[in-house]
């Protein structure tokens, strides 16, 4: 629990997006959904929701830390997501009563926000090594 604790005291912002995605993840989708005429438009909320998750556990990260732990980042800002990404999809599958379905294009659509949100927080990290 203390690690719990630690953890929202020193990454606040990247706690609550992680709350705020589980609830709008696991959350009935409305019978009237705004912009559902756009196409792919739920696989664009999943990309936006990862990158945005992962730029702000960098931004937070380096915030804190004057020398960047590789394996630490890698583990939080790259796995963890993931992992978090799947477990989701499988709860949306399993855990929801058919309100939502898990797919696989959904957990590819996180990926992908993984890996760019990544791809600037490791540009954010570059640039501030060089300042």
């Amino acid at each position: 629990m203390k690690y719990l604790h630690d953890l929202v005291k020193k990454q606040p912002f990247t706690s609550c997006l992680i709350v705020i995605i589980w609830i709008l993840c696991l959350m009935p989708i409305p019978e009237q959904v705004p912009l559902k005429d756009v196409p792919m438009m739920d696989k664009w909320t999943h990309f936006v929701m990862y990158g945005t998750l992962c730029l702000t556990i960098w931004i937070e990260y380096l915030k804190r830390h004057k020398k960047t732990n590789k394996k630490r980042i890698f583990l939080f800002a790259i796995i963890a997501p993931i992992l978090m990404s799947g477990i989701i999809e499988l709860a949306q599958a399993y855990c929801t009563g058919g309100r939502r379905s898990g797919e696989l294009l959904d957990f590819a659509a996180n990926s992908i926000g993984v890996g760019l949100g990544n791809a600037i927080g490791i540009l954010l990290g570059w640039f501030r090594a060089k300042v």
